[in-house]
Formats: C-alpha cells, structure tokens, sequence
C-alpha cells in the first residue's frame, strides 16, 4: 500500500474476567450465536467448535479434558451436536445430547477439517479412524504435534496443511481430494527450527503485499516451498511466541500480524514497502496464551478476546479506516520463531 500505516494500539481493554482455574494455548473457541457457558467438572484441555455444512444448521462443540477418578485420572473427548431443531445455538440444548468418547492418549489440540465424503458431501457421524486414512500427510510423525492448520484452497479441490512440533519440525503438504474421497499428496515441504512450534497459520495475502516489484514480500508457499524465510522484527525479545492472527484490526483492508507471547505482550506488524513492521505493542500483566477476534457484542465490530495466564481479556478497536480487500497467495507462519514461510 501506499499510504503509511496507522502507528499505535488501536485497541483499549473493555472487559477483564479472571478464571477460577489457568487455562492453556489450546482453551480458546469463538462460537456464533447467543450462547451461554456451562460447566464441566473437570480439567479441560482444548475446545473446538465449527458450524454444520449447507444445507444443516447449528453447531458441533468438541471438548477434550481429563477426569479425575481418584485412583488415575482419565483423558475423554466430548462432541456435542445433536438437538432438537430451533435449538441449534442454545448450549443447555446442545449438552443434553453428548457423544463421549474415552482417549487412549494425552490430548493437545482439538482441530476441524472439512472432509467430502461419497456423492452427498456429508459425514453422518463421528467415529475413530487411523490418521493416515482421512489426512496421509500426517503419516510418520517425527515428534509430538503442538499445532496443526489445515486451508481448503477455494474450487479447486486441494487443501494445505502444516503442523509443528515439540522438536521443532515443520512441515506443509499440499493434497488433493477427489469427489470420491481418494487422497493424494502433492507436495510436501518440511524444516527443522530450534524450538517448540507452538503455533503455525496458512493464510491468503492481501493484494497489495504482492503487486509490482516488492523485492523480499512474502510468496506463495505452493510455489517457494519453505526455502524462503521472512523474520518479524523483534519477535523474538519477548520470550517464546505462543498465539497469532492474521486479520485487519485497523479497517484498512489489510490483514496485521498479531503474536501474542509468554513475555506478556502483543506485537502487531504490518507489510509495507517491502518489509514487515512492527506497528505497535501492547503489555499484558501475565503471559498471553490465545486470541480470537470476533463480533462478541454483536454489534458489527470485531473485538479480539486474549485469554491470559490470569484469566480472559476483551479489547474494542477505538479507531480505524476504511479499506478494500483483495485476493492473494498463501503463506505459513511458524509462530514459534516468528518466520514468514515463503516468497514471491
């Protein structure tokens, strides 16, 4: 873009609610609608939630958490999804009818993927399969996956997906789905940094980080493979990076980086003539852990929810302008070390 990026944390604290128990880097889920929490008498580990395809309606709530018997304490997955009609977004309906599942392992994160399935595109239920069926690029694992982001590539029938691991692995595969529910791998790229991976995100770029001749802008991931890197300034004198975004929270059109880190601050970078810059930062009173932005307050606005060491903070965007969107490439961002995979 031309015009030089608004400087300065758009965003002041409108709420703060401490939690009773710590919550962790997996503990976080945006859901639609106007729904109410409820309890659960346990230790939870990751949350997930998702609306069902067309023409269904409502949501399906996953929760992973471990119970404590007494005599050993017992890892379980919990999928909530089947209501009466009209009911699709009341939590105290959705509880009621629960598919529980016991785990055979520790569980980190709790993830969705869309998945075709024969010629009606439904799955008509949950049950345990071998990874490599559904998703052959998460065959031969090298460590244990912190996170995982899969990107269905709009029309075309492919998908991305990339992990990262304890050891530091990192890999992006490229796969293909056939209408009848065959896979394939394409492509697949791996790199091996010198951390934990705590977080990775496939995203599209906004037009304007990829027009004319921008020298070391970000590229295309499907073309560059991970053999191009890109390091956000300063992201590494915060302690490890723990939580990230892609999205615009200043109204210009165009998507900001946002790490959240074990250093308690918030770091927001922009790429502007050929490089990304840190815009602003924001300090927290306890470590970051996750972020999600979202219309909490229904009122048209995104506020960014960051849940904390201490408990669950809610910022309003006080400021902003007004911008067009545009399409562009993929790339992935390893949040553990704060790199740009990728080139154009």
């Amino acid at each position: 873009s031309g015009m030089e990026p608004l400087r300065g944390c758009p965003f002041l604290e409108d709420s703060f609610t401490r939690f009773s128990s710590q919550s962790n880097v997996y503990g976080l889920a945006a859901l639609p609608g106007a729904a109410r929490g409820t309890g659960l008498d346990a230790e939870i580990v990751s949350i997930d939630t998702f609306n069902k395809s067309p023409p269904k309606r409502g949501l399906v709530v996953g929760i992973t958490f471990i119970k404590d018997s007494g005599d050993k304490a017992s890892p379980f997955l919990n999928i909530y999804c089947d209501y009466e009609p009209g009911a699709e977004y009341n939590l105290d309906s959705i509880v009621q009818s629960c598919l529980n599942l016991e785990l055979q392992f520790t569980p980190f994160q709790l993830y969705h993927a869309e998945y075709v399935c024969g010629l009606n595109e439904e799955l008509h239920q949950f049950e345990e399969q071998p990874v490599e069926t559904l998703f052959p690029e998460l065959k031969e694992l090298p460590s244990n996956v912190l996170w995982l982001d899969v990107y269905n590539i709009p029309d075309s029938g492919r998908r991305i997906t990339a992990f990262g691991c304890q050891s530091g692995y990192v890999r992006v595969s490229q796969v293909e789905q056939a209408s009848r529910g065959e896979l394939a791998v394409l492509q697949s790229w791996s790199i091996q940094q010198d951390g934990p991976i705590s977080r990775v995100l496939v995203f599209t770029l906004p037009s304007s980080w990829h027009e004319g001749d921008l020298g070391g802008a970000p590229a295309n991931v499907l073309q560059s493979g991970l053999q191009d890197q890109l390091i956000l300034p300063a992201s590494d004198q915060h302690d490890s990076v723990l939580c990230a975004l892609v999205t615009d929270v200043d109204f210009d059109g165009e998507a900001e980086i946002l790490l959240g880190t074990y250093g308690q601050e918030l770091l927001c970078y922009k790429y502007w003539h050929g490089e990304f810059h840190l815009l602003w930062k924001r300090t927290f009173a306890s470590p970051l852990l996750s972020m999600e932005y979202a219309d909490l307050t229904c009122d048209g606005l995104c506020e960014l929810a960051v849940v904390c060491l201490k408990g669950l903070h809610v910022l309003q965007v006080t400021s902003g302008r007004n911008g067009g969107l545009g399409r562009s490439p993929l790339c992935c961002l390893n949040a553990a070390s704060a790199v740009i995979q990728g080139g154009q």
